[in-house]
């Protein structure tokens, strides 16, 4: 899979590390399958728009963010 997809999944792991909650959690909140939201994490689906708003909503974030937060130097 393209590298942006495999960043974007690594983004969405930090927020949710962050927020400190599970998959399982994530995808409650979004509305979404706990297997695809671990798919998304490590970069294996093309994700649709909406459920890019599903996640930034159930992560407290901006799509934006999902995009261009820089974690290469964080820790979650």
């Amino acid at each position: 899979m393209d590298n942006r997809v495999k960043a974007f999944g690594l983004r969405v792991r930090y927020f949710r590390k962050r927020l400190g909650i599970s998959q399982d959690d994530l995808a409650d909140k979004a509305n979404l399958h706990r297997t695809y939201v671990g798919a998304v994490e490590r970069g294996e689906r093309n994700i649709s728009l909406l459920n890019i708003l599903r996640l930034a909503d159930a992560l407290h974030v901006t799509a934006k963010e999902l995009f261009d937060k820089d974690i290469d130097n964080q820790e979650h």
